[in-house]
């Protein structure tokens, strides 16, 4: 492991770099721009930040920001902008951090994106801007390319703290009405755009508190929900509507908001919260979550703040989490927080075909979270009362690629083994939030529970009035992808309208 530096030290080598930078001569040459180290991310110290709920990554200073925009080239063909999912202009932005006029920087991201302070934090940027960065691969290691992600961060974070965020413009009124179903990713940006326009938009959430997945599945350690809170305040500054506790579908029907309620037009954004589990023997027994339950009683019921909140809590302290996606790594990383002395990670492949983010894998390794790979579950195994204690897994190896081209795993015969466990999380993914679909026979789905579109040019379903996004349209996916989602779903909505 290597030496931890504090976020002190790495401003104090910025400054250093900083300086070489305003003694060349400018403009920068590819070449200099090329010399310029990658910024790391500033980190709380592993064995630390392993019991605590304090944001891991710390955000760049100053300096660490305007060493790390002077390295990207400016590409005239943009490959950034071009993998974003809403098309940020990814250069301009970074631009004006490098001549450190961050004001200037947010106002740019936010002609785009609405939510930069979140998705800086939890994009996979990786796969996504950063893939296709031209320094990265001159680099030939998508690590070295340009943090746009941790730019992205910066002014965000560099706004709120400095003043607070502008509220967008609202035009006059138009006497038009827009339910907001959800208030995740895809539906906040739904309301700040529709809102944008005049119209009168009120959002419906089913849990006490907004913010959908962003609120209940991404910790406090990742994700602080301070910032969540200050986007919700943005979007009733602009005069949007909330309806908390409100469950489309029971509460009332989808079809009342638009024939009783008089709404001109429904956006549907309940995500995918349905989880899905192995159907092993055992997975009903005591200490058996799905991480989804594990997560939302962590974090949007606060379970980890005993002094304040009072959830039941499982008091797991020998914790194997099955999967090996970022719910996975959240799940594993809060149980640690929570308490547990051992915490294992069992995922049927090896460690380079985990789905889940480097940096998150990476600082789940840091924190004491032990991979167990090529390994699976066939049975979980209980005590006479009924409760968890211990695990039958199975070995793997890995075969031929499958259908999408991964090693599929093969079944290692005669050499499972016994492993001692007192709480099992299942994070092996989750699927659609069934209770509109179910309540509303005019909405088209797949079989999967997925909402069909009739015009995806708009997200509009086959349903009038009614539009669609995020992940109860494209299965679980990423916060940016469902901004993206939004966005569309937003302008046609805008458009019908309109008309």
């Amino acid at each position: 492991m290597s030496e931890h530096l504090t976020r002190e030290q790495l401003d104090a080598a910025a400054k250093v770099e900083l300086e070489k930078i305003n003694a060349l001569p400018k403009p920068l040459k590819p070449k200099d721009k090329n010399a310029i180290p990658a910024q790391p991310m500033p980190q709380l110290e592993p064995s630390y930040r392993a019991r605590v709920m304090e944001e891991v990554a710390q955000g760049y200073t100053e300096a660490q920001a305007i060493v790390e925009a002077n390295r990207c080239l400016a590409c005239k063909n943009q490959p950034c902008v071009e993998s974003c999912p809403v098309h940020i202009d990814i250069p301009a932005f970074i631009a004006k951090i490098a001549e450190g006029d961050f004001k200037a920087a947010i106002a740019k991201i936010k002609e785009t994106s609405l939510l930069p302070a979140i998705c800086g934090r939890v994009c996979p940027q990786e796969r996504q801007c950063q893939m296709n960065c031209t320094m990265g691969k001159m680099h030939k290691d998508v690590n070295q390319a340009v943090a746009i992600g941790r730019l992205e961060r910066f002014a965000a974070d560099y706004e709120r703290n400095n003043g607070g965020a502008s509220v967008p413009a609202v035009k006059p009124a138009t006497g038009k009405k827009v339910a907001v179903i959800g208030s995740g990713p895809a539906g906040l940006v739904v309301a700040a755009d529709v809102r944008r326009e005049g119209h009168d938009v009120t959002i419906f959430e089913a849990f006490h508190k907004l913010g959908g997945v962003v609120r209940y599945g991404i910790p406090e350690f990742r994700l602080p929900k301070k910032i969540v809170d200050n986007e919700i305040e943005s979007l009733a500054a602009m005069g949007v509507k909330f309806e908390t506790n409100f469950v489309i579908g029971r509460t009332r029907k989808l079809k009342d908001l638009i024939e009783k309620d008089g709404f001109d037009a429904v956006f549907v954004g309940t995500g995918a919260g349905l989880p899905l589990f192995m159907n092993i023997e055992g997975e009903n027994l005591v200490g058996v979550f799905a991480a989804n339950e594990y997560l939302t009683r962590a974090n949007l019921m606060r379970a980890y703040d005993k002094e304040h909140a009072d959830t039941p809590m499982w008091p797991g302290k020998n914790v194997v989490v099955l999967g090996g996606g970022n719910v996975a790594m959240d799940a594993a990383r809060m149980a640690l927080r929570l308490g547990a002395e051992k915490v294992r990670i069992v995922y049927r492949r090896s460690m380079n075909e985990l789905p889940a983010r480097k940096e998150e894998v990476l600082h789940a390794q840091e924190e004491g979270v032990e991979f167990c790979v090529l390994q699976n579950p066939a049975k979980i195994l209980g005590d006479e009362a009924g409760h968890v204690r211990g695990m039958l897994v199975d070995k793997y190896e890995l075969g031929e690629p499958d259908e999408k081209g991964r090693p599929r795993p093969v079944k290692v015969e005669g050499a499972s083994f016994e492993i001692e466990c007192d709480t099992v999380l299942v994070a092996i993914g989750n699927g659609s939030n069934p209770l509109i679909s179910n309540t509303t026979p005019e909405l088209s789905v797949d079989k999967k529970g997925h909402i069909l579109l009739e015009d995806a040019t708009a997200n509009k379903t086959f349903m009038e009035k009614v539009y669609a996004g995020g992940d109860i349209v494209l299965g679980a996916a990423t916060v940016i992808l469902a901004m993206g989602e939004g966005r569309r779903a937003a302008a046609g909505i805008n458009e019908f309208l309109k008309k």
